[in-house]
Parts: C-alpha cells; structure tokens; sequence
C-alpha cells in the first residue's frame, strides 16, 4: 500500500468558495479531481462530465442500488454521489484524488476509506457568506436562506467530524494551509 495515493475530500457550505480554492490548488498539486455525479441541473458554463455527472433521479437510484457511488447525500432536495470506480482505480495507481463533496458524503467516504483526509472550508461570517451568495446571482431569497440555515448546521458537525477546519478568508492563505496539510507526514 506504499504506492497508494492520498484521498482528499474537501466541504464546505454552498457560496464558500470551494470551486476555487480548488481550482487554485490544482495549480499547486497534482491530483486527479472527482466528478460527481448529480440530480441537479447544470449551472451556466457547467459540462457533463467535467463539472459533474448530470444524470436524472433514476440513473441516479441504479448508481446507489448497484453499490457504484463510494458515498452520496442529499442536499438541496438534489442528490450528488461519487462514483467508486474511477476513484478507487486512481489512488491504487499512486496518484492523488480530491473529492469537493458535502459533509454527510465525507463522513461516509471517512468511514469506508478512513486512510482520507477531510478538510471543512468555513466562512469567515455567516455575514460574508450570505455576500457571496447574492453575489453569486443565481439563487433566490429562500433558497439564501435555506443555505445559511443548512451551512450553520454543515459548520457545527464539521467541527466535530473533519479532520481539519479552515477557514476561507484569504485565498493564496487557505491554499497554503491545505498544501502544507498534504504535505505533512501526519495527515
């Protein structure tokens, strides 16, 4: 097991700034990003297959019932999974993945895969997030404030649960931060 890669899952509440930080990391470290797969529809840009697997509420229902997702939940009465193969493949071959999944999908990737290490991005405010999520400009005032109500919830159980808890206040910080947790021995 020497050769095997690191499993990086990375959560946080909707608006944080996942996308992001992600992007920004990639550009530090190689690894190989997880598409997941999702009940949502696709934002403006979004691609299947890049962003995500966009697939309909039946696809999605063989997915879980034939074992093929490493984890899935639903949030947002949408439901996103990770498919287990290309994941499982990737970190046997020694290459690193990272997973940007919510916290229930984490805690289960934890449990079937404890070796992954789970990082939580949290706000710097519950002020700043709800900013960026009208900044954003594609979500309406309920949805604003079932996302703040969902992120005090997802921020509260992470601190128990994740391995680290960052919070995203400075982008080059955070990625620093996140590489130097890769990089350490100990994670």
């Amino acid at each position: 097991m020497a050769n095997t890669g690191t499993l990086l899952v990375i959560s946080g509440p909707s608006g944080v700034g996942k996308s992001t930080v992600v992007a920004r990391l990639r550009e530090r470290i190689p690894f190989h990003f997880s598409v997941s797969a999702t009940t949502r529809r696709p934002r403006s840009g979004e691609r299947n297959g890049v962003d995500y697997y966009f697939v309909g509420e039946d696809e999605f229902e063989e997915l879980v019932e034939g074992g093929r997702l490493l984890e899935w939940a639903e949030y947002s009465g949408r439901r996103y999974g990770t498919p287990r193969g290309p994941v499982i493949t990737r970190l046997e071959a020694g290459e690193h993945v990272l997973l940007d999944i919510e916290n229930l999908g984490a805690m289960q990737v934890k449990r079937s895969y404890p070796e992954a290490t789970t990082i939580f991005l949290a706000p710097p405010s519950r002020d700043e997030l709800e900013r960026r999520l009208r900044s954003r400009g594609d979500t309406d005032e309920v949805d604003i404030q079932t996302r703040l109500e969902v992120a005090g919830w997802q921020e509260e159980m992470a601190r128990g649960e994740f391995d680290y808890v960052v919070v995203n206040d400075e982008l080059d910080r955070v990625v620093d931060e996140i590489v130097r947790i890769i990089r350490s021995p100990s994670h």
